[in-house]
């Protein structure tokens, strides 16, 4: 008896292993469907990421072999004055572009959470420019920015004429009016993600608050901002990599100019590589551009994860 109690045991074990590793064992299609997204990303991205690493290394015309030169691409950005100047825009339009969108994206949310009548049609109203492309937007706000368009136009109306301006001529101006219809368009899509993330609090919390006397900005400050933590990744992500990579306003409007005033990384980057065909230190710009990216991203989710813990 003994003996056919332990041939039971095992067989039952060998059964039960049987059973976990059929319950284990992953579909093909579900593989199919995982692995042909994973290679088209790799063929398509992870790919072309490594051989850009590998270019800013060359000095190359796209025409020719391309001649390693190790670091020289980089070194030269030290005594490159247009960089600089670009790299000092890149941080001022991340500060300005970044934080005015949060913080007017945030401010559109809290007024538009709540239902009630007409509230959708102001969301509407303040999403639709996300759907207009970049260049499309440019197109129109070159024709308010003109001497003769409708800005000038309203201050003169409005008693205001000393104030009109060249607003895309001028150094000082350039940089400063393409951000408005970049900030435009981007509003209403940090608006969507916060909305998203105020429809997610539980109101029991806020009617805690309110019983401990607490008021809207304390309900804010203590409430509202803790429970937004994970979106505010989400958005600091989102307004980070369209920062860095904004490209099509910027050229639409004032192509860089004038005079480098309003020139980007992302427009440097471009003019270098494929009109002076210089693609070894365009490569190496991307390269800065995904370096910032990817420091401010990973240093503010150490930081929220640090304070998670």
């Amino acid at each position: 008896m003994a003996v056919l109690t332990a041939t039971g045991d095992r067989s039952g074990s060998r059964d039960a292993s049987r059973a976990r590793r059929r319950a284990t064992r992953v579909p093909p299609v579900v593989l199919a469907f995982v692995l042909v997204p994973l290679l088209a990303e790799a063929f398509w991205v992870f790919w072309p990421a490594l051989q850009g690493f590998y270019l800013s290394l060359t000095s190359w015309d796209g025409v020719s072999a391309p001649r390693f030169i190790g670091l020289g691409n980089f070194q030269e950005m030290l005594h490159d004055a247009v960089f600089r100047t670009a790299l000092l825009d890149t941080v001022l339009w991340l500060v300005l572009f970044g934080g005015l969108s949060a913080v007017l994206g945030l401010g559109a949310a809290l007024l538009l959470q709540q239902e009630r009548r007409g509230v959708g049609f102001y969301r509407a109203a303040l999403f639709l420019p996300v759907v207009f492309s970049l260049v499309a937007t440019a197109l129109v706000w070159q024709a308010l920015y003109q001497p003769d368009g409708v800005i000038n136009q309203i201050l003169g109306g409005v008693g205001l004429g000393g104030l009109r301006h060249a607003w895309l001529a001028d150094r000082s101006t350039a940089l400063y009016a393409v951000i408005v219809p970049a900030l435009w368009r981007q509003i209403g899509y940090v608006m969507v993600l916060y909305v998203a993330g105020l429809k997610g609090i539980d109101p029991v919390l806020y009617e805690a608050a309110k019983v401990d006397g607490a008021t809207r900005w304390q309900q804010f400050r203590n409430v509202t901002l803790p429970q937004l933590r994970s979106v505010n990744a989400v958005v600091l992500s989102v307004i980070v990599i369209d920062s860095l990579r904004s490209f099509d306003v910027v050229w639409s409007l004032t192509r860089g100019g004038p005079y480098h005033s309003s020139e980007l990384l992302s427009t440097y980057m471009y003019s270098t590589a494929f009109q002076s065909l210089r693609l070894g230190y365009g490569s190496a710009l991307a390269v800065v551009i995904f370096v910032l990216a990817f420091g401010v991203i990973a240093s503010y989710l150490v930081r929220a994860f640090k304070e998670a813990d």
